[in-house]
């Protein structure tokens, strides 16, 4: 067979057939590559994805140029028993049910169903509307780069110590940066988002050449660009240990601060994690977060002196229904032609 002969593979405890092990899936790396690097990382990767409701990203045909992906959010109907669900509920209000990976064998399986990317809710099972992390998105705009993520992502780092709150960064397997904020599962989606837009703001006046807060890319420039809405719910981000879908197959990798301020996001790939993670004298920076959750209080606090000072709600994603004071989702340059 072109694509090689099906196989088994065992992945604890449990029994995975993969078919096609030799379809490229990357330059010079097949499916049987991406999954034995996903059992590589499983043991690691499983504590940032237990019990949280996951999107897949599928790629059928592999990263080649020309092949199309998709995002799978619904469960598919036939799984084996050991692979489970979740229930949750969309901005829209209808319900849904994601995959809810419980072990490293799930992420293995996923693997073998061509997923390349894991994005998995701020949220766990059962509270699932009641977020546990905050995430800043620093995404680079076209003019800038990782580096200057990297000096955004340290000002928030800045900002967060003001409060004593922990800051989990990784690399976003692309240009830009993650940064985690573990919290106590109180809130709603609506009060995360605000929370992560009061300290977009702050980090925002801080240096206002490099970040920038706005939506709207036209208004953005060559800065980089603070993306508030991944609080938003059903809205994620790549998991720590997922590969992105690139020529170079890199990794988002979790991270200490001294060691993002000396990295390259190359240094981390389907190549290079499985070697690095293998040393007697690496752990998982992440391996806390969870038990250091702060409460949201002073975030929130934040945001309603930025309310109370005139600062407005901000444009919610095109595809969310109508936010309670949002204001319209129009271009500002479309403004002004009307």
């Amino acid at each position: 067979m072109a694509n090689g002969s099906p196989l088994n593979l065992t992945v604890d405890g449990q029994v995975i057939r993969v078919t096609s092990p030799d379809k490229p899936f990357f330059p010079g790396v097949s499916k049987r590559d991406v999954i034995e690097y996903y059992v590589a990382v499983g043991e690691l990767m499983i504590e940032h994805l237990r019990d949280r409701p996951t999107a897949l990203e599928r790629w059928p045909d592999g990263v080649v140029h020309g092949h199309e992906s998709f995002y799978q959010k619904h469960m598919p109907k036939t799984v084996p028993p050991f692979v489970q669900g979740c229930d949750i509920r969309f901005p829209s209000g209808r319900p849904g049910r994601l995959l809810m990976p419980t072990s490293p064998a799930v992420i293995a399986w996923a693997a073998q169903m061509s997923t390349v990317t894991f994005h998995p809710w701020p949220s766990a099972a059962p509270t699932t509307d009641l977020p546990d992390q905050l995430r800043l998105d620093f995404d680079p705009a076209p003019g800038t780069g990782f580096t200057d993520a990297v000096r955004a992502a340290c000002i928030a780092r800045e900002v967060l110590d003001l409060w004593s709150w922990p800051s989990y960064p990784k690399t976003s397997g692309g240009r830009g940066v993650h940064v985690y904020v573990p919290i106590i599962a109180r809130h709603s989606f609506i009060d995360v988002r605000h929370a992560a837009i009061a300290i977009g703001r702050e980090i925002e006046r801080r240096d206002p050449d490099l970040v920038t807060m706005s939506w709207w890319k036209e208004e953005r420039g060559q800065r980089v660009f603070i993306d508030f809405n991944q609080n938003a719910q059903d809205r994620t981000m790549a998991s720590a240990f997922s590969l992105r879908a690139n020529a170079q197959a890199t990794v988002s990798m979790p991270l200490t601060w001294p060691e993002l301020i000396d990295c390259s996001p190359l240094d981390f790939t389907i190549a290079t994690v499985p070697a690095i993670i293998s040393r007697g004298s690496w752990g998982d920076p992440w391996s806390t977060m969870a038990e250091q959750a702060v409460d949201l209080a002073p975030a929130l606090e934040a945001w309603e002196r930025d309310v109370d000072g005139g600062l407005p709600e901000l444009p919610y994603p095109p595809d969310f229904p109508k936010m309670p004071g949002e204001p319209l989702r129009v271009q500002p340059s479309r403004k002004r032609q009307g």
